[in-house]
């Protein structure tokens, strides 16, 4: 059947405490599951946070000792692919019976990366997404991704994808994303600005496919006392004001943009909307002119250490 519940999740982060954060996640989650959707989205770094406004001691030429404190905090509440947290998510979405796309903290060793996870309705982790290129300030703390972390999961639903927050301003990246047919865009992200509608808008009419932007919604209240970027500022005070939104394929709002607080924003989607807009424009397909133009993708991961074979 082409008719499918969707659903993105506008909420924000308990700042420095994940375990919080994912107790936070278990209400949503039940909320989604009223929904009755089969895939529901959370936002960019919604698992570890957003440290929105710190600098993080850093200057041309210097770093400070609070500075280095300050990611160590970070650090710790980053999580672990296959971690406890990502059994917790799991049973999340097991629990749903539905896909979830979640925006995580990920940690390997010292080094943090802004991803997207992809969990399955019977629990198990099907992929992730590590951001290919932090912008401004994040590459202080966050690495860039490779190509080989570019999955398109394949589902009852369609192909669904992920872009995180201005990877969505990639034109290549989205090129690469359509050839690979993705039908349900997930776009995770911070970004609460008005031009963002027009973005999510933009995407989904030229991929000719369902995009579900879901964006972090965040107050004072939601970081520590101690968060010296927000000094002063009373519990209510808006740091990130959300703006979450599902789009179909003709670029036409379904649901959203929701604003000032927490919710879950749910659509009913007919997949056969995705052939049918791609009728007359399939920019991977006959739109795109491959006699013309190509695009080289290269999805090989890139550790630090090759090891040589010993003769």
């Amino acid at each position: 059947m082409p008719q499918h519940r969707v659903a993105v999740v506008q909420a924000g982060s308990q700042l420095f405490n994940t375990p919080l954060t994912l107790d936070r996640m278990a209400a949503h989650c039940e909320d989604v599951k009223r929904e009755g959707a089969e895939l529901a989205v959370f936002p960019e770094a919604y698992i570890g946070g957003y440290p929105k406004g710190l600098d993080f001691g850093a200057r041309i030429g210097t770093r400070t000792a609070e500075g280095r404190e300050d990611y160590l905090r970070y650090w710790r509440s980053a999580i672990e692919v296959d971690g406890p947290e990502c059994r917790i998510m799991g049973g999340f979405a097991a629990e749903m019976k539905a896909h979830l796309v979640v925006g995580v903290i990920e940690r390997e060793g010292a080094t943090l990366y802004c991803s997207a996870l992809f969990f399955g309705p019977d629990g198990s982790l099907l992929g992730k997404h590590r951001k290919l290129m932090p912008t401004a300030s994040e590459r202080l703390v966050w690495a860039q991704g490779d190509g080989s972390t570019l999955p398109v999961i394949e589902t009852p639903m369609g192909r669904i994808g992920s872009a995180i927050c201005w990877e969505n301003y990639m034109p290549l990246l989205r090129q690469t994303m359509y050839a690979k047919g993705v039908d349900l865009w997930c776009a995770p992200t911070v970004d609460e600005r008005e031009i963002w509608q027009s973005s999510m808008r933009h995407i989904a009419y030229e991929g000719r496919m369902f995009v579900l932007s879901t964006c972090q919604y965040m107050t004072r209240a939601d970081a520590p006392e101690d968060y010296a970027a927000f000094a002063g500022l009373a519990p209510e005070a808006e740091l990130i004001k959300g703006g979450s939104v599902i789009v179909n394929p003709m670029g036409e709002i379904l649901a959203g943009p929701l604003r000032w607080g927490e919710g879950v924003l749910a659509a009913t989607i007919d997949t056969d909307d995705v052939v049918r807009a791609r009728y007359d424009l399939d920019v991977a397909g006959h739109y795109a002119r491959p006699d013309v133009f190509s695009l080289h993708l290269d999805a090989a991961a890139k550790p630090h250490l090759h090891k040589v074979p010993s003769a």
